[in-house]
């Protein structure tokens, strides 16, 4: 069942002016036609494309045919419209924006759309997918930032990092005020580029992210001592971590 067929059943008003008595109680044909004030030919042929959307089933009592509602597909779409409306809270949550804003304010040079850290505030990194930590840094789209206040989080953004690969990723976490990171895999030129940027990273995080975060503000976030690159041998051409790029 998909969503766009049931919403374009529905589109014509007199199928959904249909279906909406149905919702009310069942019916037979005859009685939509005088109810409506259309032919019993015109009703057959909109309860056909309602059936064919899997919107309503038509069940035989006596010498007439009752229409109703199909549970399943009501369901279905409550269900879909909740999953876009929970999506839509997200975007408004997290501060998600349109990856060509974040291109054309790099080419324009306008600074970040940022938040701006308020004193007393940590500021944490992870790089981000989906929810979950990001293995590999180097190759890091997105980083969700957690500011940290009285040992909690306090608000949370997940920003962009396109076009910022390998070691420029350091970089950009400095221009996002950023005092520490939780990764994936690293490789040693990030690592020292992090360094040299006063950001400390904890690395090896595998998992939610939001509870990553938690768990290193409580200060019981497990993590390598000595991260190592994870991508060896799936790119360079087999030569990971001679040219000093890989997950950098």
């Amino acid at each position: 069942m998909e969503l766009s067929a049931c919403l374009k059943a529905l589109g014509e008003p007199m199928r959904m002016a249909i279906f909406q008595q149905i919702l009310a109680r069942r019916h037979c044909t005859r009685s939509l036609s005088l109810k409506l004030g259309i032919s019993e030919s015109a009703v057959s042929q909109h309860i056909k494309v309602l059936r064919d959307a899997g919107l309503v089933y038509s069940v035989k009592y006596g010498y007439h045919t009752h229409h109703l509602p199909a549970q399943v597909a009501l369901d279905f779409m409550a269900a879909s419209i909740e999953e876009m409306r929970r999506a839509s809270q997200a975007l408004d949550r997290d501060g998600i924006a349109c990856q060509c804003e974040f291109r054309q304010q790099r080419e324009g040079g306008i600074p970040f759309e940022i938040k701006e850290k308020e004193a007393g505030v940590m500021r944490i990194a992870v790089t981000y997918e989906g929810g979950q930590v990001f293995q590999h840094f180097g190759y890091t789209e997105q980083f969700k930032l957690y500011d940290v206040a009285d040992g909690a989080v306090r608000s949370s953004q997940v920003v962009s990092a396109e076009g910022f690969g390998h070691g420029a990723l350091a970089d950009f976490l400095r221009q996002c005020q950023a005092d520490a990171l939780i990764c994936g895999g690293i490789g040693g030129g990030a690592q020292a580029a992090l360094a040299d940027a006063g950001i400390r990273f904890y690395a090896g995080v595998q998992g939610d992210a939001d509870a990553a975060a938690d768990m290193l503000v409580a200060g019981k976030l497990a993590y390598e001592e000595n991260p190592v690159c994870n991508r060896r041998g799936e790119c360079s051409g087999g030569d990971c971590g001679r040219d000093g790029t890989c997950c950098q």
